[in-house]
């Protein structure tokens, strides 16, 4: 929605499948959906991509489509009798080589390398670090544990260990027929889970695009080790998710806000878009409000400079998914009025490595201080609008591309509003008058506004951008700068 820059990107599940919650959801103003691959089938994700396609023609916007995979998630093994409840000081154990059903002692892990992993001293953190114990001794197969923390541990639950460290494989089978899954689908943006190295990234990117899939990768923060190697995983994606949950798990709540900070000012000066992820508006799951706590969660991540904000259960499950969205958007919107008169150093003491991105930080300087109402780029590859919206700006930016793939990757990005628009089909003298028109028909430019447009003297080449116009809008021959 143009009245904030900051996307919502909402996770689909039981609560918002049908094609009236779909409906709901982008009326409410929904940028992009994620496709959560740990659940559901293949045809089921189909179906809902291609509701959630209907309503977004109908409702003539463009909505992306981001798919997550579900990556090696460590659980422990299921209990026969049902939940059980540990108290401090509790002996408990962890058997890789168990199959049976375990008891109040004892359970299996689907993690069969974890005794490998592991030695004493060792802290073992379970069900999102509810319940968190020592490790005493490993032998064989055997993680012998004493409960630091106690709690109510139920059949399934994750299992990490403080400090990251864990040695399961990057992707998993399911992931791979995943990925295919997803290029069939078309999704703008494929999210691999559990990122430890850049290898694990560009091996995803290589499956996706074998299978036909064109949209851009993300990187998932989840995993403490990645911290070590994070320039170099940045670099290999597209963008990345600041994925709180795994993450303070396996750093410690205490340390999870300066490293979302960090990945968020390390994303942008990089030139990737960043999603801050999980549990931002947790009570609407139940409640038609958010806390006062969520309110300053979530804009505390658009004054830092995120992308894009998400919502896990809260859009899935939910009692008001649309509701959800509404808030968050409310909340972006009045965190962005609160930093729109600050400005941005972005590359402004740096060189610049190609003519295209000196023409875009060049556009969104001249628009602030020219008092320029809205920044109309001319792009195919996408790439002018993406250094555009690095640049903190209240300015929206009207991304005018023939590609819809392109379009579709543009939707994460904070301030850029892509629109469908062949500059190819126009004679070049013509291009500026064509694309204000389409602009005025749908209400994001008005007369006598002042736009600056960005284009390439070639129209439809890739990295063609080398020109900039400011129009008064309704007097394109006089009014020239």
């Amino acid at each position: 929605m143009m009245d904030r820059g900051t996307k919502i990107l909402a996770t689909l599940g039981p609560a918002t499948s049908s094609e009236d919650a779909l409906a709901e959801l982008v009326e409410a103003g929904v940028d992009l959906v994620r496709i959560n691959f740990s659940h559901g089938d293949a045809e089921t994700h189909r179906q809902v991509v291609e509701r959630l396609r209907r309503q977004a023609a109908l409702a003539d916007r463009e909505i992306g489509i981001l798919a997550d995979l579900q990556g090696p998630k460590i659980r422990i093994g299921r209990f026969a009798d049902g939940p059980i409840t540990l108290a401090t000081g509790d002996a408990f154990t962890i058997d890789c080589a168990r199959t049976a059903p375990g008891d109040q002692t004892v359970v299996g892990t689907s993690y069969t390398a974890l005794a490998a992993d592991v030695s004493a001293g060792d802290k073992l953190l379970l069900d999102d670090g509810r319940i968190c114990m020592v490790v005493e001794q490993v032998e064989g197969s055997a993680v012998h544990c004493r409960v630091e923390i106690g709690g109510d541990l139920s059949n399934n639950k994750g299992l990490n260990r403080f400090g990251g460290g864990l040695s399961a494989p990057g992707l998993t089978e399911k992931d791979k027929a995943d990925i295919k899954t997803a290029a069939d689908l078309g999704v703008d943006y494929l999210a691999v889970s559990f990122v430890r190295s850049r290898d694990q990234i560009m091996q995803a990117t290589a499956l996706f695009r074998t299978a036909g899939g064109t949209g851009g990768m993300v990187a998932k923060i989840e995993c403490a080790e990645v911290l070590d190697v994070i320039d170099e995983v940045i670099e290999a994606c597209d963008a990345v998710m600041v994925a709180r949950g795994d993450l303070g798990v396996e750093i410690g709540d205490a340390q999870l806000p300066a490293v979302q900070k960090m990945l968020i000012q390390k994303a942008r000066n990089m030139d990737r878009a960043v999603i801050t992820a999980t549990q931002m508006m947790q009570s609407m799951v139940s409640s038609p409000v958010p806390t006062r706590a969520e309110v300053f969660d979530v804009a505390n991540a658009v004054v830092d400079g995120t992308d894009a904000v998400m919502l896990s259960e809260e859009s899935a499950t939910g009692e008001y998914p649309a509701e959800a969205v509404r808030s968050m958007g409310r909340i972006c919107h009045s965190a962005e009025q609160q930093i729109a008169s600050g400005e941005s150093g972005h590359r402004i003491e740096s060189g610049q490595r190609r003519v295209d991105e000196a023409i875009a930080s060049a556009a969104m300087y001249a628009a602030r201080y020219l008092g320029v109402q809205s920044i109309v780029a001319l792009t195919e590859s996408g790439a002018t609008a993406l250094w555009m919206s690095r640049i903190s700006t209240e300015i929206p930016i009207f991304a005018l591309c023939r590609t819809p793939e392109v379009r579709g990757r543009m939707t994460l990005l904070r301030g850029v509003y892509p629109v469908a628009f062949d500059t190819t089909s126009s004679d070049v003298t013509r291009v500026n008058q064509e694309a204000i028109s389409v602009l005025l028909g749908r209400g994001m430019v008005k007369e006598n506004d002042l736009v600056l447009i960005t284009k390439g003297d070639l129209m439809g080449v890739r990295s063609g951008t080398n020109s900039i116009k400011i129009i008064r809008v309704g007097d394109l021959v006089t009014s020239i700068y």
